[in-house]
């Protein structure tokens, strides 16, 4: 097979167990993660993402949920953000996790404090009842044990490349994945350093069912992010990014600017919450996802920025990552020679 004909079907547990095309889910990213923007990853044949923090009440988020279900007929992954966070309180949490059983959503990722810390084993019971597929992003193996004896439907196995908050753990993808694979026995989507089919084919060989990836998703068509920002990672390399916060028991990962450098300063002298709060808001990286200001805010991506290359739609870019993803393993077959 060549890179320009039709790949092959991929049959894996996460293409089976949500009925898509291509094992790709949409990471979360807080807002950019709305319904146009998630319709647009499911229509594409992959899983688009609608994150539930960018909604801070009841009826903004089921309006979302609705909007996102009137723009495609496919299924769709909600993000639940379990952190400390100035802006969504543990009430948010619960009425999200509420809403979501009640709306039958097809699946959901957690991440931070495992459902069941936060909200009881009777919210996992809630969701499995309604139907609703649980995932939950995990660091280490400890944490992917705990995720499957409470009852979760699969792993996201979160390595030290993601954007984000990465696991503090630090492990990389390529140790974590196998890692994981073999302790549980749930399906398992690598998250951190995707970008392209060959990543993808590197998961599926590791024993993955499926990948998650976010940074490669904002240098696409339909992405609400200002074009600056899209050309910057067009133009940035894997090494342009810095891990912060870990003095505030948050680490991160982001895009190296004049900000982060600020705030690795901040931190490298033993500076405060008080002090790094004004400059890592939520507000603030809204702002420079509009403005398209690189320096203004920390922009959340990973060292997979180094592979992007251009600004597809989310349809070119999965259609390319699954013709790359079967040539890849195409290869790898052809490696193997009878003795």
């Amino acid at each position: 097979m060549n890179d320009k004909e039709t790949p092959m079907i991929f049959k894996t547990a996460i293409t089976e167990m949500f009925g898509i095309k291509y094992p790709i889910i949409c990471g979360a990213m807080m807002w950019l993660c709305k319904p146009r923007f998630c319709a647009a990853v499911s229509n594409a044949g992959g899983m688009g993402n609608l994150t539930a923090g960018n909604y801070e009440t009841e009826e903004d988020f089921r309006a979302a949920i609705a909007e996102t279900r009137r723009l495609t007929d496919k299924p769709f992954m909600v993000n639940i953000t379990l952190l400390p966070s100035v802006r969504i309180t543990p009430e948010h949490h619960k009425m999200y996790i509420r809403v979501c059983t009640e709306e039958r959503v097809s699946g959901i990722e957690f991440s931070g404090t495992p459902v069941d810390k936060v909200a009881g084993m009777a919210a996992i019971e809630g969701l499995k009842k309604a139907g609703v597929k649980l995932f939950h992003k995990v660091g280490s193996v400890r944490h992917a044990l705990h995720a499957e004896k409470v009852g979760y439907d699969g792993i996201y196995a979160a390595g030290i490349e993601e954007g984000g908050h990465p696991l503090d753990d630090d492990v990389t993808t390529m140790v974590l994945t196998p890692r994981v694979v073999d302790s549980v026995r749930i399906p398992v989507v690598t998250v951190g350093g995707i970008a392209d089919g060959r990543a993808l084919a590197a998961a599926l060989v590791l024993g993955a069912q499926g990948v998650m990836m976010a940074s490669r998703f904002v240098a696409t068509r339909e992405c609400e992010v200002h074009e600056n920002i899209k050309q910057e990672l067009v133009r940035r390399q894997e090494h342009e990014t810095v891990i912060y916060g870990k003095s505030l028991g948050l680490q991160g990962r982001g895009l190296k600017t004049k900000v982060l450098e600020e705030v690795c300063a901040i931190e490298k002298r033993g500076g405060g919450f008080a002090e790094l709060i004004p400059l890592l808001s939520g507000q603030r990286v809204k702002q420079a996802w509009e403005t398209g200001d690189v320096d203004y805010a920390p922009l959340m991506v990973g060292q997979s920025i180094g592979f992007i290359k251009d600004i597809p739609t989310c349809r070119e870019l999965l259609d390319r990552m699954g013709r790359e993803a079967a040539v890849c393993l195409d290869r790898a077959k052809n490696l193997l020679q009878e003795s």
